[in-house]
């Protein structure tokens, strides 16, 4: 059988978010992210395009780690500003049916009561079509912004979030059992609190003792999404994701990230096929190879050089601005987001980067692959990546919005339905319905089933003390 190939839209809540420099295109309408009607619009384009989700990244604090101040990412408007993703979903939920929301959330920030809550509203309001991309936050900034010293160390943070989920997981799993929601008119009673529990846990800052407040949601759990790709990162994600996010910029770079993922998640005792891998990609398509080329072109003279260094020196926890164009990037550990750095240093062994190079590259698609052509071409790379690379699927970015999305929605989805690799109708049910054609809840083993109450493992356990 052909396999199929899933696609989520990327972006974020702000004027750029992976190409610095396309905002002064008077065409372009990424500064309308302000207005509702933006958002709206783009997800039933996306929708039309069967596209399975859109992926909204997120970021706290800002991008200060370029000449050591926040003047180059405030110039460029390099992630920067950048409002609230959540709010959005319920906007775009209302005007569709189908297509699923994923929203990034840090766990370095808030407490998991507060965090379980809205995403529980979140599943309520959409039908069950959200996800939560977990992520630990990587800029000082945001930790400064938010009263902490400055960030936990890189690994520490993982720790915690191990944690923080199992909080999670006790208020989503095994707070209200099944049948816990009565609603019996006639009684007056709407639940039965013989079934409803409290939740009791600790864990070094972590600490709950009360009854969580939100009946459950279609899925319970919302659908898991994490970008881990550190060695601690990936070992978070073969414990709790159920579709990982990853990003390289070169396939051999991308193969080596997924075969890691793959061990991971043996290592963990879950099956390696059992969890979806999506790649940061970016498609410039037309409906002639000229045009896409004359566009790329175009797109690339508008590239500005200082926001793709802000952002690439905040992801990575290095100032680049330092160091000469020239000069190789190498890999050292930092507090940041190690996974970066590595893309353009360690993961291909068969490629070496300048700073220069890095750069460049990040200014159109931040630091994923990037294919560009008409529609034939385009879904020929796409399946070359997938099937040199095992991931099952690309998280695409645009260059310039909607026009990226509109052309992938107009030239090339239509071609790679032709081919039988892509959908022509969406599955029903819930977001992990639709993506694993099983039920809306999570599976086994997945660790979050082993706190429900019909679990042989139960929460009612001693907590977790440190």
């Amino acid at each position: 059988m052909t396999r199929q190939i899933r696609l989520n839209a990327f972006t974020m809540n702000c004027v750029v978010h992976l190409a610095p420099g396309q905002w002064t295109n008077p065409e372009d309408r990424s500064a309308d992210y302000l207005h509702t009607h933006h958002w709206v619009a783009l997800a039933q384009l996306l929708e039309a395009g069967k596209f399975d989700a859109l992926f909204l990244g997120d970021i706290t604090g800002i991008y200060d780690v370029a000449g050591g101040a926040p003047d180059a990412a405030l110039r460029t408007a390099a992630q920067t500003p950048m409002n609230d993703p959540a709010p959005l979903i319920p906007l775009m939920a209302h005007a569709t049916r189908h297509l699923g929301f994923g929203v990034t959330l840090s766990v370095s920030y808030e407490h998991p009561y507060l965090l379980a809550r809205r995403l529980t509203t979140l599943d309520h309001l959409s039908q069950g079509r959200v996800a939560w991309n977990i992520v630990t936050s990587y800029l000082d900034s945001g930790a400064k912004s938010l009263g902490q010293d400055g960030l936990r160390t890189h690994d520490a943070r993982y720790d915690r979030a191990d944690a923080y989920l199992d909080i999670c997981y006790r208020l989503w799993e095994g707070a209200w059992e099944d049948g816990a929601v009565v609603r019996n008119r006639e009684t007056g009673v709407y639940a039965d609190p013989a079934r409803v529990h409290r939740t009791t846990y600790q864990y070094d800052d972590l600490r709950i003792d009360g009854v969580f407040q939100c009946e459950p949601s279609p899925q319970r759990t919302p659908l898991l999404f994490q970008a881990g790709g550190s060695d601690r990162g990936s070992r978070f994600a073969a414990r709790h994701a159920e579709c990982i996010f990853v990003g390289a910029p070169t396939r051999e770079g991308l193969r080596r990230t997924v075969a890691k993922l793959r061990d991971a998640l043996r290592a963990e005792g879950r099956a390696p096929d059992s969890v979806l891998i999506f790649a940061m990609f970016t498609a410039i398509v037309d409906d002639t190879t000229e045009k896409a080329r004359a566009r790329h072109a175009a797109y690339r003279q508008r590239v500005s050089y200082e926001g793709a260094l802000a952002l690439l020196s905040g992801w990575t926890g290095i100032d680049l601005s330092r160091y000469a164009p020239d000069d190789t990037l190498n890999y050292v550990d930092t507090n940041a987001g190690q996974s970066a750095l590595a893309s353009f240093s360690k993961l291909d062994p068969n490629k070496t980067w300048t700073v220069r190079d890095a750069v460049e590259f990040v200014g159109i698609g931040g630091r994923g692959g990037l294919a560009v052509g008409d529609a034939q071409q385009v879904a020929d790379e796409l399946q070359a990546w997938m099937a040199d690379t095992g991931i099952d699927g690309f998280n695409l970015a645009a260059v310039e919005m909607p026009r990226t999305f509109e052309d992938i929605v107009t030239h090339l989805v239509p071609e790679l339905q032709r081919r039988g690799v892509y959908k022509t109708a969406y599955a029903d049910g819930t977001l992990r319905e639709k993506l694993f054609r099983a039920g809306p809840t999570l599976r086994e083993p997945h660790v979050g089933t082993s706190f429900r109450r019909t679990s042989p493992v139960s929460v009612d356990a001693p907590a977790l003390t440190k």
